[in-house]
């Protein structure tokens, strides 16, 4: 047996999949439809329910992309109030807040 087939036998887990794959994934299960629509979270459910996987609990602290997202364009915002009264210990606490966000993000990519 080649690497090629063993790499073909082997499944990624599904929270390391990409979006497509899920989707892909998602076409070959009858029960699931409209997958082109839905986000990679709810294509995500939609293959653990059919699979009937039961999904753990999301850690505390964890949240959605989008919430990630929603929250860094609020810094973001603050941020351009901060520079027009020229608050530079502020803007850099933003700042340092803003990457650590931006670097959940890359992580729950």
């Amino acid at each position: 047996m080649g690497k090629k087939e063993k790499a073909e036998k082997k499944e990624k887990p599904l929270d390391k999949m990409t979006a497509k794959e899920l989707r892909d994934l998602a076409l070959t299960i009858p029960e699931i439809s409209g997958v082109h629509g839905m986000n990679k979270e709810e294509v995500l459910a939609a293959i653990k329910k059919a699979r009937g996987i039961k999904e753990t609990p999301v850690k505390k602290g964890d949240r959605s992309m989008r919430q990630l997202k929603e929250k860094i364009k609020e810094l973001r915002g603050i941020k351009i109030e901060l520079q027009e009264k020229k608050d530079r210990k502020a803007i850099d606490q933003l700042r340092r807040r803003i990457g650590r966000l931006k670097r959940k993000t890359r992580k729950a990519a």
